[in-house]
């Protein structure tokens, strides 16, 4: 059965269209000419083709039935062109058992599909709610993604052209043993990106390490602190000493050539003077004065050497973009090296002047030190970048499971909820899934047994004699279906001479045979095995170009198709669209009443502007007759209407009565058996004579809503007494009960005054 359809940007339906829902097995359509009704025939007889692009159809169960469409294309495809008619085939000439036996299986198959649309209803639900699952993880997972995008989008790629691609790659990086890789920190993560992504890395030189250096030796040498003077048992040694001049005297000593003092320049250095000289300044004095200027040399040799590889570096480093040297650090520690190397050289350089001079070097090996620290820190960083440029392949194959890793920590918690609830979600789909697959089976092969019974039972006789005996029936007497003698399994239509006269037949004769075929379609099918298939009608308009007594009985027709409907058979639904209101209101009443059931559906099609739109009744017929109006209005009633129902009731009594049954004012007055009762029926017709003439005097002067209800009420027992409730009952939407006496029986029945 169809649940739904849409129409959109074909014909009179614009790009927004309408969308009809709820469907029912009885459906009928209202609308005028030209505002949409065959192009929702031709639609559903013909869903594939190209101008349709843009529409749908949706099946209960998503279990599509064969479609059978009457309108104006059918009427050409069957019978223009060609005398023969393809023959129906039926199970006319079947047995009652074997009837019997087919409807069994029939029933047996309709059990089946109910128990497969429930099932699959059930398996919608099921697969709903794991899609919501699915979707809510997605949702958060995708939400990790948006927060690291920035981070590692180039080792992502591949999985995140869709939320759901990138879900699954979570799920399946959750399900991998991933143990042999190291769980790293985002902060860790982003550095190593640094050097992995982009670009394949090049490789990069180390910084020369500083090869061994005495520096700390010779600044910790106890010489800086040695007074260095001459021997004190020489007899000019107390002079020497007392005059505090022994730096003076031994850089003197150096100019002695002759006797010349070079001091004041006289004659007076003799031999005993220089012989006292050389014993003041012995060979100590000699060796100790010599060892701070070698010491003092050595250091500045030394200080060069490392200050050049250390400024070279520096120089270097500044100048490399790609630098991992701390320069600010190395910048700092340099500095203060150089200044102490310089006021340590400084101050040894007065040391060699002045030898008995005792001063303080510096220590400078923590400065060293940490410049070496900063040049090792650096390479480490070298010898790692180095590795990933020299391993790439595998250090980028490593650092993307260590992002995954990564990543999937930040919704453990969200991924074992998941798990949990899909697994169980996932077991009933599948649970469910294998019954549905099974029962098909079952299906299947019931829908083959009922198509090869049908296949030994059917005939193409009895649809001809049954269109016959319709033709003669409604007056059809001049033309007759008969077998062809062209074709097998075909009709032709006869004149009674025998001439063919399908060709001069007249538009409403065509029409109505047309229809009755397509009814016998309907109840058939072309082919033997399709007897007893199951299918949907669509009928579009199959009272155009007939006469209107015909019209009663295509109407008489399609009530018959909707109690079947109902009552169950191989046909499960009934669209029916019509322009003809009065067709729409034979065709519609059903069991005495017009309105339908919860079986029943109505809409009315409209257009405007050349835009159709649509409109649901429900089971409410929107098409009345003006005496169901007239009813209408007394059973909607409100306080305050008394005018207009004095009018409305005289309507009703006067045409259901006086005219249908001919009975007077006196005859409805005589029913009721009390005098008293007599004269309240006599004031309900003045009342309503009057009112509906004129307008009550008193309108101004005191309020009628209570005589209102009061006439009511003997309105109801004019009904009643004539033993006519029923009708009453029936046209005021009440239950209706049976009447054993002028006693009014029905709950909430309204009392007379």
């Amino acid at each position: 059965m169809i649940e739904s359809y849409e129409l959109k940007s074909v014909a009179s339906y614009d790009a927004v269209g309408i969308k009809v829902t709820g469907l029912k097995p009885i459906n009928f359509f209202y609308g005028a000419n030209g505002c949409g009704k065959t192009t929702s025939s031709n639609y559903l007889a013909q869903p594939f083709n190209e101008k349709f692009t843009q529409c749908s159809v949706r099946w209960v169960a998503d279990q599509a039935l064969k479609t059978l469409v009457y309108n104006k294309e059918f009427r050409e495809a069957n019978f223009v062109g060609s005398n023969d008619i393809a023959g129906v085939f039926s199970l006319g000439q079947a047995s009652a058992e074997e009837i019997a036996l087919i409807q069994s299986k029939k029933e047996e198959l309709d059990n089946f599909n109910q128990q497969q649309k429930q099932q699959k209803t059930t398996l919608d639900g099921k697969e709903s709610e794991l899609e919501k699952q699915t979707a809510n993880f997605q949702n958060v997972c995708w939400a990790v993604y948006k927060q690291y995008q920035d981070d590692f989008n180039q080792v992502l790629k591949g999985s995140i052209g869709s939320k759901k691609a990138f879900m699954n790659k979570v799920i399946t990086e959750s399900n991998a043993d991933r143990s042999l890789v190291e769980l790293k920190e985002h902060a860790s993560l982003l550095n190593k990106a640094e050097t992995l992504l982009g670009e394949r890395p090049s490789t990069f030189p180390r910084i020369p390490l500083v090869t061994s250096t005495n520096i700390s030796g010779y600044e910790q040498n106890d010489i800086w602190e040695k007074v260095i003077v001459g021997k004190s048992n020489v007899d000019i040694a107390a002079l020497i000493t007392h005059l505090n001049s022994n730096d003076w005297v031994s850089m003197g000593q150096q100019f002695i050539e002759d006797e010349t003092c070079p001091f004041c320049q006289k004659e007076t250095i003799d031999n005993d003077f220089k012989a006292q000289l050389g014993a003041f300044f012995d060979e100590t004095f000699v060796e100790n004065s010599q060892r701070v200027s070698l010491f003092e040399q050595s250091y500045k040799k030394e200080v060069d050497r490392l200050l050049n590889h250390f400024e070279q570096i520096q120089q270097t480093e500044k100048s490399n973009p790609d630098s991992k040297l701390d320069i600010d650090g190395y910048d700092n520690f340099l500095s203060i090296l150089q200044s102490k190397f310089k006021s340590n050289h400084l101050i040894m350089c007065s040391k060699v002047e002045k030898v008995s001079m005792q001063i303080d070097i510096d220590d400078t090996h923590i400065e060293i030190e940490e410049l070496i620290a900063l040049i090792a820190t650096a390479n480490i960083t070298i010898n790692s970048h180095n590795q990933l440029a020299t391993n790439y392949d595998s250090e980028i194959s490593t650092f993307t499971a260590e992002v995954w890793r990564f990543l999937v920590v930040q919704v453990k918690t969200e991924i074992a909820e998941y798990k949990k609830k899909s697994k169980g979600t996932s077991k009933a789909i599948a649970g469910i899934s294998k019954l549905v697959k099974k029962r098909q089976l079952g299906i299947v092969a019931l829908d083959a047994e009922i198509k090869e019974l049908s296949k030994n039972m059917t005939s193409v006789q009895p649809a001809v004699d049954e269109i016959n005996r319709m033709l003669k029936a409604y007056g059809f007497t001049n033309f007759s279906i008969v077998p062809s003698t062209v074709l097998p399994n075909h009709y032709s239509i006869e004149r009674e001479n025998g001439d063919l006269a399908l060709a001069t037949l007249s538009e409403g004769e065509v029409t109505f045979i047309t229809f009755l075929y397509f009814i016998q379609l309907a109840n058939g099918a072309l082919t033997q095995e399709s007897v007893t298939e199951d299918r949907v009608l669509v009928i579009d308009d199959p009272i155009s170009s007939l006469d209107s007594n015909v019209l009663y009985i295509v109407s008489a027709i399609i009530k018959k198709l909707t109690r079947e409907i109902k009552e169950g058979s191989s046909i499960k639904q009934l669209l029916l669209f019509t322009h003809n209101v009065y067709f729409h209101k034979e065709a519609s009443y059903q069991g005495g009443r017009s309105n339908g059931c919860n079986k029943t559906h109505f809409w009315i099609l409209r257009k405007a502007n050349n835009i159709t739109s649509i409109q649901p009744y429900n089971d409410k017929n929107p098409i009345s007759s003006s005496y169901e109006l007239l009813w209408r209005e007394i059973k909607d009633r409100k306080p305050g209407s008394s005018i207009t129902i004095q009018n409305t009731m005289r309507r009703i009594l006067e045409n259901y009565f006086k005219i249908l049954g001919d009975f007077s004012d006196e005859d409805i007055v005589e029913k009721f058996e009390s005098v008293e009762e007599q004269q309240i029926c006599r004031s309900l017709l003045y009342w309503i004579n009057d009112g509906s003439h004129c307008l009550p005097d008193d309108l101004f002067i005191q309020e009628v809503g209570d005589s209102t209800e009061q006439f009511v009420g003997v309105f109801k027992n004019v009904f009643n007494y004539s033993g006519h409730l029923a009708h009453y009952q029936m046209m005021m939407g009440e239950e209706v009960t049976i009447q054993t006496s002028n006693v009014i029986t029905i709950e909430n029945a309204t009392e007379v005054a």
